[in-house]
């Protein structure tokens, strides 16, 4: 079966259907910095605020670098960004975790820590958190060493090297997400360990020193010919002249011998003067296996010796979808589920599979009275301004555009014309006006911050100026949107005229390309944890946090979707890396997979650094604890679908906690997310409660063609791909339903894993 999904049309016609013609000289308003037709201002408008920060940070974010780090744009959001964007604590950091361990920084050097023990507050029914809250173990530094400030030396993918001097001595670490161990360079001073209690020694081999403190094993590995001393709390090593040690976290438990601690000691100590000096991911999209491949690389220095690998612990993200080598049999504990360990290693890969997205579903099982029904709630959407009762801020004023960019996908499915012209009108007037700056303009404009290397747009909101927070949440429903558009008007999305300005967004949020010297690489996404943080500074005792795990998935959908519409593959492969390594990271690490014994709930609304929290920053409703991970229902939202067992086990909570069979809240979403396991239960819930308050994202056409089509299609099939990114496979029945659309110019044939081929027309989106 076939549906139309309108072809891409010649710019006189789309001019003549959906806007006003685009104009013909491209010359930039005064007060403006030119891209293509549109352009952003790189005067901060009157009355907008800046990021906020200790001293003069708002205008110096490289106050506290030192010469040695690289030139260009600074990272925020992520793991470590409390380090040099100093919010809360002027001089140091905040609490920093890259499992399996976490740090904090102080003036004696850099605190480290070991968490193994959960602390959990709440009860099964309302709202509680877990945490795996740092606490010193031992202070690794350089004796009598008083800084007034850490610094940052370096960074790579997902190192940072924290720096300490105060005059006489210094102190230089390199930390990392997923090393165990800890490398320093100390000058004017003795290494020494400042330990919380007097450890139990149980190894002094060579230059080495094998202790526990608070139940955790370390090793200390001196150059060759140096020894380490222990006198009450404190270890300490001249190293033998030299300038150079580490400290290895030990994947043992209270029950592990001295034999096991020892020869884990001596595989480790292979790689102890390897030091870790930079780490790099690269991906790329096998279009016919359907699989995202990642590679994550570590280069290292060997201080002594020819060594170059080294000791890697790998999150469950990555252990489930690892393609070749082998973890050792050890384990190290984290908030996030068991870590297994590669030892002797300069990169992995993974392999994940994608299963697909679509612009939006296809319409199906419609009878004449779903599709009257359809028709009703679409002649309403219609007959208003579709931006009527949004908020002017970049985050509503996005809300606004992925509701009209879902209306206009599913009216253009159905025929009617009418209102698709209406929304990619609406559409198109909206994103240009944001598109374009001019001298005073202080509504609805970009602004370009150099000392940041950010785009802000104002009127700001959630802090997306002052914390430099959720720029991924805010821009995916504004390239998702010019995604629908650039599918019937290619014209208005070419780079020499407003595809420039989406090109923006995308850098800012998530840039796919490294060198860039308006942007950093990756903004918004933990390359190691797999998934985004929100936070731009960080600046919490446990560590960063992300609540919308389904924003940051519209963001990453939006990039294919883009990509794919324009052409723009490597805008398109960066979406799919995303996509996939997130969405694996959603399914480990929101979900009730990994949360310790204590902690009785399917789900989180908030992943923190150290843990988790059933809560939300503005609510304590169940419905929206839950529905924040939800949010947007696109065709990019299948992935919620991929273990059935798991949303009905979530929507039973939602009932459990709220006391109440019928959402309170959000019904719309929480049913569309219920019809991806069982939508003939969610069709009749939606049939049941016509006056449901609607959410204000949503659409009663929207949420009524989701779950309509979803209750003939049936569920998600993750056993077949295909070798086109546009695909999708469902099965009711023991029937299967293949998708697949094309939003190119030209015919397109989409095998299927399972043998099925579909041949999809210009701007069509094909069932069979």
């Amino acid at each position: 079966m076939r549906h139309r999904s309108g072809p891409r049309l010649a710019l006189v016609a789309v001019a003549a259907l959906v806007g006003t013609a685009l104009p013909l000289l491209i010359t930039a308003p005064v007060g403006a910095e030119p891209v293509g037709a549109g352009s952003y201002t790189s005067t901060l408008p009157a009355g907008a605020s800046l990021p906020t920060a200790c001293g003069d940070l708002a205008t110096n974010p490289r106050r506290h670098l030192t010469d040695n780090a690289p030139a260009g744009p600074v990272p925020t959001n992520d793991w470590w960004s409390s380090l040099v964007y100093k919010r809360t604590e002027c001089a140091f950091s905040d609490n920093l975790m890259a499992h399996p361990f976490s740090f904090d920084t102080v003036a004696g050097g850099l605190g480290v820590d070991y968490a193994t023990t959960p602390t959990i507050t709440g009860e099964p029914t309302t709202v509680g958190e877990y945490h795996f809250q740092y606490g010193a173990d031992f202070t690794l530094g350089v004796a009598g060493l008083s800084a007034a400030e850490s610094q940052v030396d370096d960074w790579t993918d997902w190192t940072v090297s924290p720096y300490w001097s105060d005059g006489t001595r210094t102190l230089r670490t390199t930390i990392a997400h997923g090393s165990p161990f800890v490398y320093a360079t100390a000058t004017g001073g003795d290494a020494r360990l400042s330990l919380t209690a007097a450890p139990t020694v149980w190894d002094t081999t060579g230059s080495r020193v094998g202790f526990t403190v608070d139940g955790h094993d370390y090793v200390a590995y001196a150059p060759t010919g140096a020894t380490w001393s222990v006198a009450g709390t404190a270890i300490s090593s001249a190293l033998g002249g030299k300038d150079y040690f580490s400290v290895a976290v030990l994947p043992t438990t209270p029950s592990s011998t001295d034999a096991e601690r020892t020869a884990l000691a001596d595989s480790y100590g292979r790689y102890a003067h390897a030091h870790l000096t930079g780490t790099a991911v690269s991906w790329d999209y096998d279009e016919s296996a359907s699989v995202v491949r990642a590679t994550y690389r570590l280069t290292t220095e060997a201080r002594e010796g020819t060594e170059t690998g080294t000791v890697v612990a790998l999150y469950p993200h990555q252990w489930h979808n690892l393609a070749g080598g082998t973890p050792v049999e050890q384990t190290y504990v984290s908030p996030r589920g068991p870590l297994k360990v590669l030892v002797g290693t300069g990169s992995f890969t993974t392999d994940t599979r994608y299963n697909g997205v679509l612009p939006e579903l296809p319409p199906a099982g419609l009878t004449d009275e779903d599709r009257a029904t359809l028709n009703g709630y679409l002649d309403d959407a219609g007959s208003g301004d579709p931006f009527a009762g949004f908020g002017n801020d970049t985050y509503w004023t996005g809300k606004a555009l992925g509701r009209a960019a879902r209306l206009a996908e599913i009216a253009d499915q159905v025929g009617r014309t009418d209102v698709r012209d209406t929304m990619l009108d609406a559409i198109r007037d909206r994103l240009t006006d944001w598109f374009t700056a001019s001298e005073g303009k202080t509504q609805r404009v970009f602004y370009h911050d150099r000392n940041w290397g950010t785009l802000i747009g104002y009127p700001a909101s959630y802090g997306s100026d002052t914390d430099l927070n959720d720029h991924h949440f805010h821009y995916g429903y504004y390239i998702a949107a010019a995604a629908t558009l650039a599918r019937f008007d290619p014209s208005w999305a070419a780079d020499d005229q407003y595809g420039g300005m989406v090109d923006l967004l995308i850098r800012d949020a998530n840039n796919p390309t490294r060198d860039d010297p308006m942007f950093p690489f990756l903004r918004d996404f933990d390359i190691y944890a797999g998934h985004d943080w929100a936070a731009g500074h960080g600046a919490f005792f446990a560590g960063n946090n992300q609540e919308s795990s389904s924003e940051g998935m519209n963001f990453a959908n939006a990039l294919i979707q883009w990509g794919q519409a324009t052409g723009d593959t490597r805008v398109r492969d960066a979406g799919l890396y995303i996509y996939t390594t997130q969405a694996s990271a959603i399914q480990n690490y929101w979900t009730d997979k990994p949360f310790p014994d204590g902690f009785e709930h399917s789900t989180v609304g908030m992943v923190w650094g150290d843990g988790g929290a059933y809560a939300t920053w503005f609510t304590a409703d169940p419905e929206k604890i839950h529905g924040i991970n939800m949010l947007p229902i696109t065709g990019g939202s299948l992935y919620l679908g991929h273990d059935p067992d798991y949303v009905d086990r979530n929507v039973a909570e939602i009932v459990r906690n709220s006391g109440s069979a019928v959402p309170r809240s959000w019904a719309d979403v929480i049913w569309s997310f219920q019809a991806l396991s069982d939508a003939d239960a969610a069709l009749a819930a939606l049939r049941a409660n016509p006056g449901y308050t609607v959410e204000e994202g949503e659409s009663r056409a929207h949420t009524f063609h989701w779950i309509r089509s979803l209750s003939a299609l049936g569920r998600v099939d993750t056993g077949v791909t295909a070798d086109h990114p546009l695909h999708a496979v469902f099965t009711k029945d023991g029937t299967r339903t293949h998708v697949a659309a094309n939003v190119g110019a030209q015919e397109v044939t989409v095998r299927f894993s399972d043998g099925v081929t579909l041949t999809v027309p210009p701007g069509e989106t094909v069932t069979g």
